[in-house]
C-alpha cells in the first residue's frame, strides 16, 4: 500500500510538472484544513474538556511556570531580577511559549481580556531578555556562575545533542504565530523574526552546519514561512533537515540522512517532530525524497509499533521506539508529547495524501493516548501513558520536566481544527463533533452544522447550508474500525470478522455510495437545508494483537467506536483487575452512566477471578460480574490497579498471591514510596532482572548507601531459607544487582543477622536463595549496600 502511495504521489508531482504546476509552487499542502476559530464545537463530549482547558489548565500552568522558575528566567536574563539561580532544564523557556500558544488558541475561541493582558506581560518580559542580535536562551544570557551541563562555551555548540536553542526557538516560533493569528498584535512575532533573522544569519551552507538535537524549529519555520513570506525561513527548515546526518546517534535520529531513513527509531517526541517538518517541507518544496522517506516510516509504526491508545514510544530508556513489536503494557512510555507529535505528523499525511487512514490513527490517539494525558480536573498529569498499571502510577500536578502539560495546554483548544478540510470544491469530514462551521469553497460559502452524541453513539447528521445553491464534493471519511480494521495494516484485528453496515442517508434516504481512500464521495448539488445521516455501527469489539507482539498474547482489549477500554480496580471486586479473565466470547452490555468520570459509557461482562493457592499450579476462579471504563478517564479516581489487555487464558492471567508469609507481612523500608512496597510479594516471577512488565521496588537514583527493606509477618513464623530476584536494568539502566547484602532477624527487641548454611547468592537473572539455621521469630529485615555507582532493584523477595 505504502509502495502505491508513493507510486502515485511522484506521478502526481510529475503530472503537475509537465503542467507547469510543479508542487514546489504550491504555496502549501494540496489539502488545508478548515481553522478551528471556524469550527465552533459545542458537544457533551469536547467542549467541557476545552472549557476545563482554558478555565483551569492554563492559569495552572501559568501559576506553576511562575512559581518554579520559568518566568524568572526571563526576568534574569534581562536584568530585572538579580541572582543566576535558574529552573533545571534549558528548555524550560518552551513552557512559557506553549502556554502562550494555548492561551492564544483559546482567545481566539472565547476572549479573555484579562488572560490577554497577562500574556502581554510576559511578552514583554520574553522581550526584554532577548539579546540585541536576537538570540533569546535565558540558561546562557544569564551568564550563571555555574552553567548548565548541557550548554556549551558557545552559542550553538552542543546543539546537536543537548543544548535545545534550536528547539526553543521552534517552540517560540510557533506561539509567535498562533498569537499573532489570534490577536492581531505582532509583539512576540517580532521577538520571533529577529531571533529567526539571527538563524538565517547563523546556519547554513558554509556558516553553523549543525543540526537541532531536539527536532521542532523545523516546523517552527515553516509556520513563520507561512505567515511572513520569508522564503529564507523554509530553507532554513530544509537545511536543519538535509544535514541531519549520518555521523549522529539514532537516539535522536542522526545515524542517518533524514532522506534514507525508512523505519521509526529514537527518542519519540523528537522523531513524531521530525517527520511532521518532513511532511511540512514536502508540502513547501516538493522534494518527494522526504515523502518517500515518511511514507516507508508511518508504515513501520503503524505495522510494529504503535499501542492500541495511538501511542507511540515503548520504552523509557531514551524515551524511544522499542523494536518491531515490541510494545510493553506496564512499561509502556508512549508518552503524552508524543501522542501530540503523532496527531501533528498523521493530520500532515492526510494533508498530503488525503487518505482516511491517516485520521483513523490520528482519532485513534486523540481520544485515548492523548486525552489520558490529562485529568479530568485539568490540573494533573501524566508524562508516560501506560496500558497496565499495579497502583505504582499516579497523576502529577506538576513535574520538573513540564513539557507535556505544557503541551496539553496549547493542544487542547485546536482540537475542532481537525474537524473539517478542504481541497478547492471538496470538503473532507474527518471528525465528528457537534459544532457549526463556516468553510469557503470554490462554489462559494457551505455552512456545515454536525449534531452527534458521538463517540457513544454512532449516529451523525450533516446539515449542509450553501450561501446559493452549488456543485461540490462532500467526502464523508468511514472510519477503519467500523469497516472491520482497528488500524490500517495487520498489527491489530477485531475477534469478529462479521462485517457490520454503514449506512449513509440524504434528506432522509438511504442511499448507495462509493468510496475512495475511506471516504464517502457525495456529488451533487447542494442546496440550503439538505441533510446527511451517518449511521456508524458502535458495538463493542474486541481487539487482537498480532501475534508477534509477546506481550499481548492470549489477551483482548474492548474498544467502541474510537474509544479503547480498560479495567480499573474502583469498578471491580476488590479493587483488582490483574487476576481478571474473560471469555473471548463473552457477552458484553454497555450503559450511558452520567455520574461517572462525567459522563461515560460502561462496559459490564462476565468473567473470573483467580488466585494462586499453596503448594499447586492450578488456579481458584471466582465468577464475577467485570466492569471496563474508557482508558483515557483512568487514574481519576487515585492509584489504583488497570489493565487495557484482559486475559482469556489462564497462562497470560495475573492471579492474586497465595497466603505465603511473604504476602501476608507488612513491608517496610528505607525507601519512603510505598506505592513500591506490594511489588516483592506479588509472586510474579520475572523474565530476567531487566523485566518491567510488572513492578518492581528500588532505591534509585540513589548509590553506594546502605538501604534495607523488612517483612513484619502476621504471626510468628520459623523460617530458614529467603529467595531475592534483583531488579538490573543494566547497561543503560541505573540499577545494578548490590554490592552486597545480609539478613537479620528478630529477637527481642535486637536485630540478629542469620547463620547461613551457604554462602549469599547474588546474581542477576535468577532467584538467589540462602539457607540458615532455622529461627523463629516475627520479622526478617534485608540490609542492602548498594553499588558504588548505582542503585539497586528487587523484583520479589520469598520467605520459607
Amino acid at each position: 500500500m505504502i509502495n502505491k502511495l508513493r507510486t502515485a504521489c511522484i506521478a502526481t508531482v510529475a503530472l503537475s510538472a509537465m503542467a507547469g504546476h510543479a508542487l514546489a509552487q504550491y504555496k502549501d499542502y494540496p489539502i488545508q484544513p478548515v481553522s478551528f476559530t471556524h469550527v465552533h464545537v459545542h458537544d457533551k463530549f469536547w467542549e467541557p474538556k476545552m472549557e476545563v482547558n482554558a478555565n483551569v489548565t492554563i492559569p495552572y500552568t501559568l501559576q506553576q511556570c511562575k512559581l518554579n522558575g520559568r518566568v524568572d528566567n526571563f526576568l534574569r536574563a534581562a536584568g530585572q531580577l538579580s541572582g543566576d539561580k535558574l529552573s533545571e532544564f534549558p528548555f524550560d523557556d518552551t513552557d512559557i511559549y506553549k502556554v502562550i500558544e494555548g492561551a492564544s488558541y483559546a482567545m481566539q475561541v472565547k476572549k479573555n481580556p484579562k488572560l490577554d493582558l497577562y500574556i502581554d506581560s510576559l511578552i514583554t518580559i520574553i522581550g526584554a531578555a532577548q539579546e540585541k542580535d536576537g538570540y533569546l536562551y535565558t540558561f546562557r544570557t544569564v551568564k550563571a556562575a555555574k552553567p548548565h551541563d548541557w550548554i556549551g562555551s558557545k552559542r550553538w555548540e552542543k546543539e546537536e545533542v543537548l543544548s535545545h536553542e534550536l528547539y526553543n526557538s521552534g517552540h517560540l516560533f510557533e506561539a509567535a504565530v498562533a498569537h499573532y493569528q489570534a490577536t492581531g498584535k505582532k509583539t512576540l512575532l517580532n521577538i520571533a523574526i529577529k531571533n529567526a533573522d539571527l538563524l538565517v544569519r547563523d546556519f547554513g551552507p558554509g556558516k553553523v552546519e549543525e543540526y537541532p538535537g531536539h527536532q521542532i524549529v523545523e516546523i517552527g519555520l515553516s509556520k513563520m514561512y507561512r505567515v511572513t513570506g520569508n522564503k529564507k525561513y523554509l530553507d532554513l527548515a530544509k537545511f536543519f533537515l538535509d544535514v541531519r546526518g549520518p555521523k549522529g546517534e539514532a537516539y535522536n535520529q542522526a545515524d542517518k540522512r533524514v532522506v534514507d531513513q525508512h523505519t521509526a527509531v529514537g527518542h519519540a517526541v523528537r522523531a513524531a517532530y521530525m517527520y511532521t517538518g518532513m511532511a511540512d517541507i514536502a508540502a513547501l518544496t516538493g522534494d518527494v525524497k522526504y515523502l518517500n522517506a515518511i511514507d516507508d516510516i508511518w508504515g513501520d509504526v503503524v505495522d510494529k509499533k504503535l499501542y492500541i491508545t495511538g501511542g507511540i514510544g515503548a520504552t523509557g530508556a531514551g524515551e524511544a521506539f522499542g523494536d518491531a513489536y515490541q510494545l510493553p503494557n506496564m512499561s509502556a512510555y508512549a508518552e503524552t508529547c508524543a501522542a501530540i507529535g503523532n496527531v501533528y505528523w498523521n493530520n500532515r499525511m492526510f494533508l498530503l495524501h488525503g487518505d482516511s487512514k491517516y485520521i483513523d490513527i490520528l482519532e485513534r490517539t486523540l481520544y485515548n493516548g492523548l486525552l489520558s494525558g490529562v485529568s479530568l480536573s485539568g490540573d494533573r498529569f501524566f508524562y508516560p501513558n501506560p496500558l497496565a498499571s499495579m497502583f505504582q502510577h499516579q497523576r502529577s500536578a506538576w513535574f520538573s520536566c513540564a513539557c507535556c502539560i505544557s503541551n496539553m495546554t496549547r493542544f487542547l483548544p485546536s482540537v475542532p481544527g481537525y474537524v473539517y478540510a478542504q481541497n478547492k470544491n471538496d470538503l473532507y469530514v474527518n471528525l465528528f463533533m457537534t459544532s457549526t462551521s463556516n468553510i469557503k469553497l470554490t462554489s462559494g460559502n457551505v455552512n456545515i452544522e454536525q449534531t452527534t452524541d458521538y463517540p457513544w453513539n454512532g449516529k451523525i447528521d450533516l446539515t449542509v447550508t450553501p450561501a446559493k445553491a452549488g456543485n461540490f464534493t462532500l467526502r464523508v471519511r468511514i472510519p477503519g474500525w467500523a469497516k472491520q480494521e482497528p488500524v490500517p495494516g495487520d498489527l491489530y484485528s477485531f475477534n469478529s470478522s462479521a462485517k457490520l453496515p454503514v449506512t449513509l442517508m440524504i434528506n432522509g434516504k438511504t442511499t448507495t455510495f462509493t468510496t475512495e481512500k475511506g471516504y464517502a464521495v457525495l456529488n451533487r448539488t447542494w442546496k440550503k437545508g439538505d441533510k446527511v445521516t451517518l449511521l456508524l455501527p458502535m458495538e463493542v469489539q474486541k481487539v487482537l494483537a498480532n501475534s508477534n507482539v509477546k506481550d499481548d498474547r492470549d489477551r483482548f482489549a474492548f474498544e467502541k467506536g474510537p474509544i479503547v477500554y480498560c479495567l480499573e480496580g474502583p469498578d471491580n471486586k476488590d479493587s483488582l483487575v490483574q487476576n481478571i479473565m474473560v471469555s473471548k466470547n463473552a457477552e458484553v452490555k454497555t450503559a450511558y452512566n452520567p455520574n461517572l468520570l462525567n459522563g461515560v459509557d460502561v462496559i459490564t461482562v462476565s468473567g473470573v477471578s483467580t488466585k494462586r493457592q499453596l503448594n499447586s499450579d492450578s488456579l481458584i476462579k471466582t465468577e464475577q460480574e467485570v466492569t471496563a471504563i474508557p482508558y483515557y478517564a483512568w487514574a481519576n479516581r487515585g492509584p489504583s490497579e488497570m489493565t487495557v489487555w484482559i486475559p482469556y487464558e489462564s497462562s497470560a492471567v495475573k492471579p492474586k498471591p497465595a497466603p505465603t508469609i511473604a504476602s501476608m507481612s507488612m513491608v517496610s523500608s528505607s525507601l519512603k514510596n510505598k506505592r513500591m512496597y506490594s511489588a516483592i510479594k506479588d509472586q510474579y516471577e520475572p523474565a530476567d532482572s531487566k523485566d518491567t512488565n510488572y513492578p518492581y521496588l528500588h532505591w534509585w537514583p540513589k548509590k553506594n548507601t546502605t538501604e534495607f527493606v523488612q517483612y513484619d509477618f502476621d504471626t510468628e513464623h520459623t523460617i530458614s531459607s529467603s529467595s531475592v530476584y534483583w531488579f538490573d536494568d543494566g547497561p543503560w539502566g541505573g540499577c545494578r544487582i548490590p554490592a552486597s547484602y545480609k539478613l537479620l532477624y528478630k529477637k527481642g527487641d535486637q536485630w540478629v543477622e542469620v547463620k547461613t548454611t551457604k554462602p549469599y547468592q547474588n546474581e542477576k537473572d535468577k532467584m538467589n536463595t540462602v539457607s540458615f539455621e532455622p529461627v523463629k521469630t516475627t520479622a526478617i529485615k534485608m540490609e542492602i549496600q548498594l553499588p558504588v555507582d548505582n542503585a539497586t532493584g528487587i523484583h520479589e523477595w520469598v520467605i520459607k
